[in-house]
């Protein structure tokens, strides 16, 4: 459990694997205690081996799906009365398919929840006392998905590009405040991501992908900064961010087709 020092603390949520766990790697590595939260058993290993890195670990499995999953993560996090210097908010799930005659309709909402509404909720929570203490770091884990069309995706792809249009629009809130708010967009990312999604018969699922190890490192770095945004990953996905800057919605809906489209692997 997390004991009282002049540590910093962090909470990461979605951080059993992947880019979270990853991200909590990079706060351990850096002198933060940490509070990470997740809903699969995994958890508890990924906390062992991040307590191995030097911090107190506090590790909190919940379904941030629901609403009372977000209310007892932010309890457990606050318990102890440190305050959260930063927060990861990276907790999310994809869904892939066509979205009228092939996907299923509870598996999205479920996405909205957890990608969409649970951050929202979280940062409701944690945001009013980093604002009052002046001071404090929050990141968003968005994607490159969200700044285009996502056929054969478009949930997921609309659940990043509101979490990309909220991160910055809050930051432009909190400017004065001295609380920072940065967007983490990666690319196609080495996680379990495409399996759970069911999207590993499509060209971006079976192509070469970045390392969720240097991902959360450009993350971290940028949030430490205080960095509006970071794309991460490989220069490809810096180009297709900038091509998607001058492209006409249209084209580039085509453009992610080819890339997601079941059968294209």
């Amino acid at each position: 459990m997390i004991t009282p020092d002049n540590r910093p603390l962090a909470l990461v949520t979605g951080a059993s694997s992947g880019i979270g766990y990853e991200l909590a790697r990079q706060f351990a590595q850096n002198g933060f205690d940490l509070v990470v939260a997740a809903e699969d058993e995994r958890l508890l290993e990924a906390a062992r081996a991040l307590e191995d890195l030097g911090a107190a670990v506090s590790a909190v499995r919940a379904d941030l799906a629901h609403y009372e999953g977000v209310e007892e993560l932010h309890l457990r996090a606050t318990a102890s009365g440190r305050p959260l210097d930063a927060v990861a908010i990276n907790a999310g799930v994809g869904v892939g398919g066509d979205f009228a005659r092939e996907t299923d309709f509870d598996a999205e909402l479920k996405l909205i929840k957890l990608n969409v509404v649970s951050s929202v909720h979280l940062a409701k929570r944690v945001l009013p006392a980093m604002v009052e203490k002046g001071r404090g770091r929050v990141l968003f884990t968005s994607s490159i998905a969200g700044t285009m069309p996502g056929p054969f995706h478009a949930v997921y792809a609309a659940s990043k590009a509101f979490l990309y249009s909220f991160a910055e629009s809050i930051r432009e809130e909190l400017k004065d405040t001295g609380v920072t708010v940065t967007a983490l967009l990666p690319g196609p990312t080495d996680t379990d991501f495409f399996r759970r999604a069911g999207m590993q018969d499509t060209k971006v699922g079976s192509a070469d992908k970045d390392d969720p190890a240097e991902v959360a490192r450009q993350g971290y770095a940028a949030l430490m900064s205080g960095d509006d945004h970071v794309v991460a990953g490989s220069k490809k996905n810096l180009a297709q961010n900038l091509a998607g800057k001058v492209l006409p919605e249209t084209a580039k809906a085509r453009l992610t087709r080819r890339m997601t489209e079941p059968g294209g692997d």
